[in-house]
């Protein structure tokens, strides 16, 4: 009895020894956001498109033309020829001051000189000097000259309405009345103007674990709009969409959809607002990916209104655009996670639909493209 009792009061105190050895537990892997990259297990059907069912018109891009040699305009035309590029859109073209107008002078020599049908070349200007009694004019009078020297648009970079600033120290807002003769000079020449206002909502937002676009500001935290310093998303974005209407007689292409890829209807009511307004896709095609069924309901109603476009230019991100056009893929990959940590799913959208974003609605906006090379 004496024993028993012993073994008893043994296995009590140390019972892991009467139980079979096993190995302590792993612990739990631990691993930040950032480096969390899951392989989906789900087999459906891929269909990977790596050249564009329809020669395409990519209405932003951004090339350094004026240092442009031989040899880099045809390597660029190479790629080009890969996904089915006919025309590319260069945004960086120069223009504006003296300085800069050579540059556009070198860029069209060294690209369109070399291949004329293949490039467009959009002039940029200053708002240096904004506060000159004669500033307006003197820059609609150096658009004029830019478009005589080969420029085919005007490209508006986002400084305007955020960053750009008079001599009062003042943000210049977009809609500023001082540029008024810049938008009538373009309306009177028929080149559209390309503005890109703003940036996402998310950016003005506080970047904590309800903001959609945490990991980019994250990775890029001088992307934060914080209200000390910017004004909210919709008044900068209200000033662009009143210069729409206070020029009626110009023809602006709204960049990025305008940042409204993920509220379509909101986009959608301004393009029907406004009929001098068209849209183009640069950086967003992850809004379309994740919604399908309303996105190429979206895209089969405004077809007259939006353009293909790219932004930066790595040739092998296009493949996804195609995908999302072209298939009905379901739950693919984008090609930066910071942008969408979601997948896409292809929109099948009409043939007629593809030449319209592909190249019919540029040829359409865009004066002096040559239209041979399209079906």
């Amino acid at each position: 009895m004496r024993v028993r009792t012993l073994i008893l009061a043994f296995l009590v105190t140390f019972p892991l020894v009467a139980l079979s050895q096993e190995p302590a537990a792993e612990p739990e892997p631990t691993m930040s956001f950032e480096e969390y990259e899951p392989r989906s297990t789900l087999v459906v059907p891929e269909n990977l498109v790596t050249r564009a069912k329809y020669p395409f018109i990519d209405v932003h891009s951004h090339q350094r033309g004026s240092t442009m040699t031989q040899e880099d305009a045809d390597e660029l035309v190479r790629q080009m020829d890969e996904i089915n590029l006919a025309v590319m859109v260069n945004l960086s073209g120069g223009g504006g001051e003296d300085s800069i107008s050579e540059n556009l002078v070198k860029a069209v020599a060294n690209m369109k000189g070399r291949y004329p049908k293949r490039f467009v070349l959009f002039t940029n200007i200053s708002f240096e000097g904004i506060d000159d009694p004669d500033y307006g004019e003197r820059t609609a009078q150096q658009i004029e000259k830019d478009v005589a020297n080969g420029a085919q648009g005007l490209k508006i970079y986002k400084n305007l309405g955020m960053f750009s600033k008079d001599a009062s120290g003042k943000r210049i807002p977009t809609d500023d009345p001082r540029l008024d003769p810049i938008w009538a000079k373009c309306g009177e020449l028929g080149i559209p103007v390309l503005i890109h206002t703003g940036e996402p909502a998310s950016f003005h937002e506080p970047h904590d674990r309800f903001n959609e676009r945490w990991l980019e500001l994250k990775q890029r935290p001088n992307r934060k709009r914080p209200p000390s310093e910017f004004p909210p998303w919709e008044e900068i974005m209200g000033e662009q969409h009143n210069l729409f209407r206070k020029h009626p007689s110009t023809i602006f292409i709204n960049a990025h959809l305008g940042w409204m890829g993920n509220d379509l209807g909101r986009l959608g009511k301004l393009l029907d607002d406004l009929p001098n307004v068209t849209t183009e896709l640069g950086a967003v095609i992850a809004e379309l990916g994740r919604q399908p069924r309303a996105a190429r309901q979206f895209l089969i109603r405004y077809q007259d209104r939006v353009m293909m476009g790219k932004d930066s230019w790595r040739p092998e991100e296009f493949h996804v655009y195609f995908r999302v056009f072209e298939t009905a893929d379901e739950y693919f990959p984008y090609y930066r996670k910071r942008h969408a940590h979601w997948k896409m799913y292809g929109l099948d959208l009409p043939d007629e639909v593809l030449k319209k974003i592909y190249y019919k609605n540029a040829l359409r906006v865009i004066p002096g493209i040559d239209s041979t090379q399209f079906p």
